[in-house]
This record gives C-alpha cells, sequence and structure tokens, in this order.
C-alpha cells in the first residue's frame, strides 16, 4: 500500500463521517421507548464556529499571502510546503471543530433529555424528565444577540446540576422543557393510583 492509498482511505473515511453526520439522523425513532416522541432535537449554536471560521480565514490568508511573497526563484517545494501546512491547519482548526459541532446533539423527547456527543467514537446521557427538578437559563450580551444561551437543568443526587451551553433559542427550549417536566410528573402521579387500583 502506498503513500497515496493511506490518503484516500483517509479522505474516503472523512467523507462518509461528514456525510453520514449531515445527513443521516444521530439518533433515531427506534431507540426510543413505546409512547415516547422527539419535541426538539437541535445543534449547538451556529455560534460556536464563528472562531474556527475566523482562524481559516487567516490560515487561508496567510498562506496565500506568503507564496505570493516567496521569490520567483524559488522551487516550487516551498509553496507545496506551504500549501500541505494550510490544509493541516485548517484540518486541525476548523474541520475538527466543524464536526464536532455536527455531531453534538440536544433532544428532548416526552420522557427524557439526551444527550450526544463524538465524532468518531459516541457518547451519550439520558436524564428522564421526572429526575429534573429546575430548569433555567442564562444570556450573556452575545448571547443575547445571536440568540443562543446557556441550558442550566438541576436534579437531585448524583446527577446535580447540568450546565448546556451555546443553546439555540434557549428561552424557548426552557420553556418547552419546563412544560414537559410538569407534564411528565402528572402522567406519572395519574399513572401510580390506577395502576395499583387504589
Amino acid at each position: 500500500m502506498g503513500i497515496g492509498d493511506g490518503w484516500e482511505l483517509w479522505f474516503v473515511t472523512l467523507a462518509t463521517c461528514v456525510v453520514t453526520c449531515h445527513y443521516g439522523r444521530v439518533t433515531g425513532s427506534d431507540s426510543l421507548t413505546h409512547g415516547e416522541q422527539v419535541v426538539l432535537s437541535l445543534h449547538p449554536h451556529a455560534k460556536t464556529m464563528v472562531r474556527p471560521t475566523l482562524t481559516l480565514l487567516l490560515v487561508v490568508a496567510a498562506a496565500i499571502t506568503i507564496i505570493v511573497v516567496l521569490p520567483k526563484g524559488t522551487s516550487g517545494v516551498w509553496s507545496l510546503a506551504v500549501g500541505v501546512a494550510a490544509l493541516i491547519a485548517a484540518l486541525v482548526w476548523f474541520v475538527t471543530p466543524f464536526l464536532r459541532w455536527r455531531t453534538t446533539t440536544y433532544e428532548v423527547t416526552t420522557r427524557r433529555l439526551r444527550l450526544r456527543e463524538g465524532i468518531i467514537s459516541r457518547s451519550g446521557r439520558d436524564f428522564p424528565l421526572n429526575r429534573i427538578s429546575d430548569v433555567s437559563f442564562s444570556q450573556g450580551l452575545l448571547d443575547r444577540i445571536f440568540g443562543c444561551g446557556r441550558l442550566i437543568v438541576e436534579s437531585p443526587g448524583e446527577a446535580g446540576q447540568l450546565v448546556l451551553s451555546e443553546i439555540p433559542d434557549v428561552r424557548r427550549v426552557q420553556a418547552v422543557l419546563f412544560q414537559l417536566v410538569g407534564d411528565e410528573e402528572a402522567r406519572l402521579g395519574r399513572v401510580g393510583p390506577a395502576d395499583d387500583g387504589t
């Protein structure tokens, strides 16, 4: 296997990941319990990509400037080296944060809050709505301008406090989650006595 074969495999793997992350659902209805429905499914706010995008623009501008400034008698090896360095920098400082952003999902269902993240290996956490004791949000000035914020979910016991940053339309998410917590408490309150026959 030559060097070209390794690069082809790497690019095919990256392209497959991008297509799967963009077009495929990270979680599907097959992982929901009976009667459970997805109410909200979102990614962190696009504001998280501002810094990586600016970094990418700086890397491209720096690479172009260096290639233009190189003396005319310089061999093409230096131009190639600058291009390769710019490509590696773009992969590290833009593609990786982009994939992390697209593969991080927050789902609110009628029974739980589900968190999923990871580019190659996946991890997830589920918080049953009946274990949530308080839902609040906070927004700084920039968050208010961009329409995002921090969602703070509290539950008694081991889970404690969960803080999710860069939640888009955080006020609506907080209101929906608060309503669903109340609905779940009412559902469990009605189901218990009826099942016991009392």
